[in-house]
């Protein structure tokens, strides 16, 4: 055979093996309770969703401000500490750390920040109703920038790059006389930030959507066991009930026996110290520094405290679940392979007493345990570790 015609059977072949595995294909058999279950968690991307009392969300000039303070180490007095110190792009926004180390070790694990916007609390205790006020958190926080509202005046009026794009964004120079007011509008150009992290459909999207259209060649696509695996989590595993929608998760929070201690004699109280933050915040939705925040705000109006809330931390996102390890709230589990461990011999002794109950000890086999990894690691967009900025425009 000659040259070309090597060359030719090297690019059929491939296709070919293609055609062969996908003729007659047929869509994965589910029952109609599990198809409607798994048409639940898309399509992706949602409608795009703005930060809840900023008027400067989605607007690209707050967006761009917003960057440059993400990256801006002189934020913190000292210069050693910025927002990307614990949120780092190529560990998909998060650090990698069981728990976070600002100037101290601290006692959370820093969530990724792709979806942010999606959020309805922030936090892993809820304490911010907003991503401008979570930004504030942070910024104030001694253990982590310890800056201030003068401080971040100082640093934003004395920058060139930062003042000019601070008019570009706000329609005004830095104001001289007004610290709070400088604060929260940075802020506000963090959450816009923040907020325009979206990340790409995975190839579950791409199956789930394929089993919409009715597109069987695409949905063959989709590994065996990821189809397995994901017939578990819809079925026996009942992990939808928490971790579903768009998002795969319900936005609010749990126990799932994981115990708070931080230490011998101090315990993390979770959503109940969160909602007592959020309440005296000067900063959440009901603040009239919000911006018009309209039905954002019922949800802070009404939230009450009750004692099943110590030790609750939020349900999170299984978006890119595969990239953003170690998991739970304090970072104690180091693989997904012993996240499903902990749900397989779940002690229901840990569980809170009150409240529904939901969670049982799944028992898994070995084979199930493959096809659930199989699929959550499905879950991920792999371009979520190779973000980058784009370019910087001068501005005058």
């Amino acid at each position: 055979m000659n040259r070309a015609g090597l060359r030719l059977r090297q690019w059929l072949l491939p296709l070919l093996i293609v055609l062969v595995n996908t003729a007659g294909a047929a869509l994965p058999a589910f029952t109609p309770a599990e198809r409607a279950r798994i048409l639940a968690h898309g399509p992706w991307p949602p409608p795009p969703r703005l930060d809840p009392g900023n008027a400067w969300a989605g607007r690209p000039e707050a967006i761009a401000l917003g960057q440059l303070l993400f990256f801006e180490p002189r934020l913190s007095p000292d210069g050693r500490l910025a927002c990307v110190s614990c949120h780092l792009p190529r560990q998909a926004f998060a650090d990698g750390r069981a728990r976070s180390h600002g100037r101290v070790a601290l006692e959370r694990n820093a969530p990724s920040l792709w979806n942010a916007a999606h959020e309805r609390w922030w936090g892993w205790d809820g304490a911010a109703d907003s991503l401008w006020s979570q930004s504030l958190r942070p910024l104030l926080d001694g253990r982590e920038l310890a800056s201030s509202a003068a401080h971040v005046r100082r640093l934003v009026s004395a920058d060139a790059e930062l003042a000019c794009h601070w008019q570009r964004s706000f329609g005004q120079v830095p104001p001289a006389d007004d610290d709070e007011a400088l604060l929260v509008l940075s802020a506000k150009a963090l959450g816009a930030f923040v907020g325009s992290l979206v990340s790409a459909p995975t190839p579950f999207d791409r199956f789930r959507d394929a089993l919409a259209s009715g597109d069987a060649r695409t949905a063959a696509r989709y590994p065996a066991a990821a189809r397995r695996g994901l017939r578990l989590f819809v079925g026996r595993g009942r992990c939808h009930l928490c971790h579903g929608g768009p998002r795969l998760s319900n936005g609010e929070f749990a126990d799932i026996g994981a115990g708070f201690f931080v230490r011998p004699g101090e315990v993390d109280a979770g959503r109940y110290a969160g909602i007592q933050a959020l309440l005296r915040s000067r900063y959440n939705l009901l603040s009239p520094l919000a911006d018009d925040p309209g039905d954002d705000a019922t949800k802070t109006r009404h939230v009450h405290l009750q004692p099943r809330n110590f030790g609750e931390f939020k349900v999170p996102s299984l978006r890119n679940v595969a990239l953003t390890a170690p998991y739970l709230h304090d970072g104690r589990i180091a693989t997904l392979a012993g996240v499903l461990r902990h749900y397989s011999e779940l002690d229901l002794d840990r569980l809170h007493a009150d409240g529904e109950r939901i969670l049982e000890p799944l028992h898994l086999g070995a084979d199930e345990r493959a096809d659930l990894l199989a699929f959550l690691r499905s879950l991920s967009d792999p371009a979520a570790r190779r973000w980058s900025a784009p370019p910087r425009a001068a501005c005058r």
